[in-house]
C-alpha cells in the first residue's frame, strides 16, 4: 500500500482554504486547482480578463510542478472552471492551447460555475504522472506497444 506524500511550495500562491498544493501517490500527482493570485502578493487585485488571469494561473501551476521536479508535459489531465463559460470559452481555449502541444495535450473537462474564490473567472487543477524509472538496456515497459 502506498502512503500520499502532502506537498506544500515556496513560490506558489498561499492556499485560500485548507488545502495542500498537491498530494502525490504512487507516481500520481493530484495538482490542487489554482488561482490567477500572485504568489507572495496574495492580497492584490486579480488581473482583469480571461486571458491575464487563466496566464498567471499556468504560471502558478507551473510553479506548482516544478517544485515537484515536473513539467507540463507530464500533465495527463486537466480540469478547467470558468465563471463567465460563454464570454470566456473561445478565449481561454485560445491562451490554454499555447501551453501544450498540439498531439500532447492532455484530457480535459472545463465547465461553468457560478463562483470561485476572489472572484476569478478561470481555475485549472491538473492530474500528472511521475515518469516510469528507465529500464535496463533490453528490457520494456509492461504493456508497451512496438
Amino acid at each position: 500500500m502506498s502512503i500520499s506524500t502532502f506537498h506544500f511550495f515556496d513560490g506558489a500562491p498561499a492556499p485560500v482554504a485548507p488545502f495542500s498544493h498537491a498530494v502525490e501517490n504512487d507516481g500520481w500527482v493530484f495538482v490542487t486547482g489554482q488561482l490567477p493570485i500572485h504568489p507572495g502578493r496574495e492580497s492584490d487585485p486579480l488581473p482583469e480578463g480571461i486571458e491575464a488571469q487563466t496566464e498567471l494561473t499556468f504560471a502558478n501551476l507551473g510553479a506548482v510542478l516544478r517544485g515537484l521536479g515536473l513539467g507540463l508535459a507530464d500533465v495527463v489531465s486537466a480540469r478547467a472552471f470558468l465563471t463567465r463559460f460563454h464570454e470566456d470559452y473561445a478565449t481561454f481555449n485560445t491562451v490554454y492551447a499555447r501551453h501544450f502541444p498540439e498531439g500532447r495535450r492532455p484530457a480535459r473537462t472545463c465547465v461553468g460555475v457560478t463562483g470561485l474564490a476572489r472572484h476569478a473567472v478561470v481555475e485549472i487543477d491538473f492530474i500528472a504522472r511521475r515518469p516510469a524509472p528507465s529500464l535496463p538496456s533490453g528490457m520494456e515497459q509492461p504493456g508497451a506497444v512496438r
